[in-house]
């Protein structure tokens, strides 16, 4: 399944599209009451008219029951055209952060790529509103120019000049108007930017605030943040301008647009050509008028705040995928043997090795970016620039990305737990029945043990109520127990005590025994679990033989592991 590719005009033609039918009532309920306050100066000049010139108490109640008609309809209009307005721009930026969510965790991959989790956040919060917004602006639009449209028509027939002053008026303010917005939509464009990254270097800074503590950089912190929040300030403040100059010029213009309507009403009234009710009329259309254009005003900001958003959207939900889907269908059953022929990425260099099933390797890389490489690879997150990897000889570039980490999880050093209970953060989506041997496996059996209430512990955000070792436990009794032919391990004991590592080497050996299990660490204790260790040194495997015969081989075995 390919990856959609959508331009900020699909975005925000899509949000409208998918709304239709709330933007659509929205639409003509909002075009009813602007027909309606529209007609309200002319009922009024025609009760000045009828009831005031020419004395006529019959009629003039009779137009004044008619007002009351048309004032209970404004108020339904009104109430529940704006009601589904709302929804529709609250379904619209609801569906929009459905959609980038799954783009994010697509698993394909590629959106995180450059850009700061902070930053996607706001592209999903702020982003996505300004862009369902974009429907209460449509149906506002529609309402404004109905209005406009009656009022027009009703000042044709009251005098032809001042009808077509509006009618051939109208256009001019709204071109001018868009004209004036174009700056405001660049800027817009850069203040969402910059607000972006100022809140994915909070967010960095926050999750980090442990370290910054402990090696004293909480000062460099605080003058990096405060450089960046004060480009996000500059930013805003420019957007703020254009904004306030685009809607005090078009202010501006509306109003000596209406002066100029009202006076040659004035004038028609005063040489005879109209009646002193249609005089009233004049004089109130061009007084509502302000409201219509003012809406039409705020229509062209944020349809401009709207496009800057659109295109950032676009952006994220673009993002080409970081490995292609393939059509090759996963071997039944997963015997989980692994072969690596010839892989070159990053620092690797022809990578060769066979895992055989059931197999626990040991991986003991001299340079941690080679381990990384290699995770990355196995997990399909990127491809090999050069070789390949195969599952049960199916080459992983020929399956969907999805269906091979049903067979192969890789389960990174760090894993990040979620704020919810021990038992949600460990227990396979599923439900299976794995989770007691996967946690003593683990030995996160003793942290259920030592938390207020066992399973039943909130965890907190990213494990911050957990030690180290305590999120290393449950992260790797989550791994187990999801349960994969293969899996792929990490580093999963770097922040345990050497007594509780060696019960997790014999735990895992245990609980994997007839899976293949591939472990990338140092650890010697880890190591002296496995059936036998390939070492990797300088981007390539030198060696594979058992833990005990690689210290007596190696002496770059000897330095990455025991020193």
């Amino acid at each position: 399944m390919a990856v959609p590719v959508p331009s900020g005009g699909d975005v925000l033609r899509r949000a409208v599209a998918g709304q239709r039918r709330d933007v659509a009532l929205g639409s003509v309920l909002g075009a009813a009451h602007q027909a309606g306050e529209a007609l309200v100066p002319v009922l009024i000049g025609v009760a000045v008219d009828r009831g005031v010139a020419e004395g006529d108490l019959g009629a003039l109640l009779a137009v004044l029951g008619v007002l009351a008609v048309v004032y209970v309809g404004l108020s339904f209009g009104f109430r529940f055209g704006a009601r589904a307005g709302e929804r529709a721009a609250e379904r619209a930026g609801h569906e929009l952060r459905v959609a980038l969510v799954e783009r994010v965790l697509h698993p394909g991959g590629g959106a995180e790529e450059g850009r700061l989790p902070g930053a996607l956040a706001a592209v999903a919060t702020e982003d996505a509103r300004r862009v369902g917004a974009v429907t209460m602006a449509v149906l506002s639009g529609v309402a404004a120019l109905t209005g406009l449209l009656v009022g027009a028509v009703v000042l044709l027939r009251i005098s032809v000049p001042l009808g077509l002053m509006v009618l051939l008026g109208t256009p001019v303010l709204l071109w001018l108007g868009h004209l004036l917005s174009k700056p405001l939509e660049r800027r817009s464009e850069t203040e969402q930017e910059r607000a972006a990254h100022a809140s994915g270097v909070a967010a960095d800074l926050v999750a980090g605030l442990r370290v910054l503590k402990g090696i004293g950089a909480e000062s460099a912190a605080v003058a990096r943040y405060r450089a960046t929040s004060r480009d996000s300030l500059a930013a805003t403040v420019r957007a703020a301008r254009a904004e306030a100059l685009s809607n005090g010029t078009v202010l501006a213009l509306t109003g000596a647009f209406i002066a100029v309507v009202a006076l040659v009403g004035g004038r028609l009234a005063a040489q005879g050509d109209i009646s002193l009710g249609q005089l009233v009329s004049a004089v109130g259309l061009a007084m509502f008028l302000l409201g219509p254009l003012g809406v039409l005003s705020w229509v062209t900001t944020e349809l401009a705040q709207a496009r800057a958003s659109a295109a950032r959207v676009a952006g994220v939900l673009a993002t080409p995928a970081a490995v292609p889907y393939g059509t090759a269908s996963l071997p039944v059953p997963v015997r989980g043997e692994l072969l690596l022929d010839g892989v070159t990425h990053a620092g690797l260099r022809e990578v060769t090795l066979r895992v055989s099933p059931g197999e626990l390797l040991g991986v003991a890389a001299t340079d941690p970016a080679d381990a990384t490489a290699l995770l990355r690879c196995l997990a399909r997150e990127t491809d090999p620039a050069a070789g390949g990897i195969e599952l049960d000889g199916v080459p992983l570039r020929t399956l969907d990305p999805a269906a091979l980490r049903t067979a192969v999880l890789v389960a990174h050093h760090d894993a990040a737990l979620f704020q919810d209970t021990l038992l949600a953060n460990i227990a396979p989506p599923d439900g299976g029945g794995g989770v007691p041997a996967a946690m003593a496996a683990a030995g996160a059996d003793e942290v259920a043990r030592t938390v207020p209430h066992g399973l039943a512990t909130a965890v907190g955000e990213q494990g911050r109520s957990l030690s180290g070792g305590q999120r290393q436990r449950v992260a790797l009794a989550r791994a187990l127990a999801a349960d994969r032919p293969v899996l792929v391990l990490h580093d999963p004991t770097t922040a345990v005590d050497a007594v509780t590592e060696a019960r997790v080497a014999a735990g895992l050996r245990a609980f994997r025994r007839g899976r293949t299990t591939i472990v990338v660490t140092t650890s010697p204790a880890l190591l002296a679990a496995t059936d036998r260790v390939a070492l990797l040194d300088e981007g390539r495997v030198v060696d594979t033989a058992p833990h005990a015969e690689m210290i007596r081989r190696h002496a770059a075995y000897r330095t990455a592991v025991l020193s």
